[in-house]
């Protein structure tokens, strides 16, 4: 069994793979600057119990993390619990991701590995839309050449700016009100942070398929994409399960 872990921004995910490629576990805990490799040990190991998983049974690791500085500290926790040290999606590993940015070092860890994991299972050409702390847009073509995307604000941090810089807005729940004109702040805001957030999904789509000249298979993973993508015009596939997928795939190609 593999050991898979993204270190988010927000959230860092767990997922546990067998060698067969079936997600047998999968859970968030928050990203904490403020832990130390310990406590963070004594997390993973009581969700792995609550889990069911058989921590004996963990074989090998593999990480990716868009947070360097708990690189090192997310590394030894695992080493603690599981008694391996996890592969770290970087340089030197082996991905076979051909990657045409100006500098391919500055593509993101989870970028590269939801690249991965939808070419391994999807049709290029491809938009690929992770919608966590930022929303990043990946795009593929249709010789699986990753050619660049977008970094938009996330949901999360749109509506927090707007409450932090608005004295008369209040905090709100990411949900869909029950028409887009809203009749009142909430109704309003709600109606702001999820439907123009999915019309910018389909707006965006559209203007890269103009670019690429091709229509182009939509993805969506991350921890918000199921409170937007249901509300976007577009057919957009979306896969939850992507960075899992991608990392146990580069697992495979190093180990």
């Amino acid at each position: 069994m593999i050991l898979a872990l993204d270190a988010g921004n927000t959230n860092i995910v767990l997922g546990c793979i067998e060698e067969d490629n079936t997600i047998v576990y999968e859970a968030r805990v928050a990203t904490d600057h403020g832990k130390t490799e310990y406590q963070y040990a004594v997390e993973f190991k009581s969700l792995l119990e609550i889990g069911g998983i058989d921590i004996n049974k963990i074989d090998g690791a593999i990480m990716s993390s868009v947070v360097p500085p708990l690189v090192t500290i997310l590394k030894k926790a695992v080493s603690f619990i599981a008694g391996v040290t996890p592969l770290v999606v970087g340089p030197g590993l082996k991905t076979g991701l051909n990657i045409l940015l100006d500098n391919p070092a500055q593509l993101g860890s989870d970028q590269v590995v939801d690249a991965i994991a939808a070419l391994n299972e999807y049709k290029p050409p491809m938009i690929i839309f992770d919608m966590g702390t930022a929303t990043t847009v990946s795009v593929i073509d249709k010789n699986k050449n990753y050619l660049g995307g977008m970094i938009i604000p996330g949901v999360k941090i749109s509506q927090e700016a707007l409450t932090s810089r608005t004295s008369q807005l209040p905090k709100i729940s990411i949900e869909a009100p029950k028409k887009i004109i809203g009749r009142n702040t909430v109704d309003c805001m709600k109606s702001g942070a999820i439907y123009a957030n999915a019309a910018m999904v389909d707006g965006v789509v559209e203007r890269i398929e103009n670019e690429l000249g091709d229509c182009a298979t939509v993805i969506a993973t991350g921890g918000l994409s199921g409170s937007i993508i249901p509300f976007c015009t577009r057919s957009i596939i979306v896969d939850n399960d992507l960075l899992i997928k991608g990392l146990k795939i580069v697992y495979d190609k190093n180990k």
